[in-house]
């Protein structure tokens, strides 16, 4: 059997570890000995039952860098239909690494660790300062993750001017798309208020469904901005909808639909509220909202940190690399709190959170190489 490359190996040992979030099963402890070795000093951070970790080698005076990710998956689903084991790490006949974290994210991390190793060993005195910031709580909540760790990095002023995050962001080759930002996410929970009755009495009841359906079809058919050049517009979709007793012969009393906005720079949390609340109350209805937002929108504009990512894709691969907003939200949101340019670079992700999840070996030396270059284009 041919060996493992390093990137490879590494991966492999990774996954093999069954940290599903916010367990980390020693993930951490593996990638903090490494670095440790190579002269960053090493931070750990349990905040509740999350561990996360800061790793800083070189000189924060100067130009700042910062690996993220996460050592934290998905649950595996149902064991009886992967093909191979989910935590048995391996590179099948076609040449592709099969195991949960494969694509999200063990692979960027066992990436981003040999491509600085390497890096130190042939510029031991380079530039300004690398620096890691991994949590075991991306998949999770994302309470006691990097949103916690980032608090506490800002509250004593550490800084960083450019991030790379190693989420999945290729679409068909490694390097093909990175993301340069993501859209805000923006949840409400609404529960419209009627008078429960006897189906065949409708006179003495409310029905909060027919009420309700006016105005949720208007807020389904609402055009909310119509995005930028980095962004697509907002959009708004409703994911549950409850109401009844289950009986068929009560009109309920509630209904409660819950729904999403993805939301561009061009619209204002405040804004998408109170158009929100316009609509509810033209219908005149009685209802209370429960908002949640997970994250506000940030954007990279090309500079100084994607021009250097696209230069070493250009130079590894010969391709040219397209900057994209799509997509779900990740801890690039509470990075780029601190000011720094966040940029989104990892493997292929068709198989993500799926059962089965894989990408091709060999692209994750790949991989490795372009953050290498990556390292050379901002710190030599």
């Amino acid at each position: 059997m041919t060996a493992l490359s390093p990137t490879l190996a590494l991966a492999c040992d990774l996954i093999s570890r069954p940290s599903v979030t916010p367990a980390d099963e020693g993930c951490q402890e593996l990638m903090t000995r490494r670095l440790s070795d190579i002269g960053f000093k090493v931070e750990s951070m349990r905040i509740e039952e999350v561990d996360n970790f800061w790793a800083l080698r070189g000189h924060s005076t100067g130009p700042v860098l910062c690996f993220a990710g996460h050592t934290d998956v998905v649950p595996t689903g149902p064991l009886q239909a992967w093909q191979h084991k989910p935590f048995d790490a391996l590179v099948d006949e076609q040449g592709m690494l099969c195991g949960r974290g494969a694509a999200d994210m063990k692979g960027s991390l066992a990436s981003m660790i040999i491509a600085v190793e390497r890096f130190v060993a042939d510029h031991p005195q380079h530039k300004g300062a690398i620096a890691f910031l991994i949590t075991s709580d991306e998949e999770g909540p994302a309470h006691h993750g990097t949103k916690a760790v980032v608090e506490r990095l800002s509250k004593r002023g550490e800084r960083m001017d450019w991030c790379i995050v190693g989420e999945p962001s290729s679409t068909s080759l490694v390097g093909d798309v990175v993301k340069n930002g993501r859209r805000g996410s923006l949840g409400c929970t609404l529960t419209v208020r009627g008078v429960q009755g006897h189906v065949a009495y409708p006179h003495l009841a409310k029905n909060p469904i027919h009420l309700a359906t006016p105005a949720l079809a208007e807020l389904a058919d609402t055009h909310w901005d119509d995005g930028n050049d980095f962004f697509p517009p907002t959009s708004f979709q409703i994911s549950n909808l409850n109401s009844g007793t289950g009986a068929t012969n009560v009109v309920p009393g509630e209904l409660t639909s819950i729904f999403n906005f993805r939301f561009s720079t061009e619209s204002t949390v405040e804004q998408l509220q109170q158009r929100v609340c316009e609509i509810l109350d033209k219908h005149g209805l009685d209802y209370h909202l429960e908002w949640a937002l997970s994250g506000l929108p940030f954007l990279t504009e090309p500079g100084v940190l994607l021009d250097a990512i696209s230069d070493s894709i250009r130079s590894v691969t010969g391709r040219e690399t397209k900057p994209s907003t799509s997509g779900g939200t990740s801890d690039g949101r509470f990075i780029a709190t601190m000011g720094a340019q966040v940029v989104e670079l990892g493997p292929v992700n068709a198989t993500i959170h799926q059962v089965n999840e894989r990408v091709l070996a060999s692209d994750l030396d790949v991989l490795t190489d372009i953050y290498y270059q990556t390292m050379v284009n901002l710190l030599t």
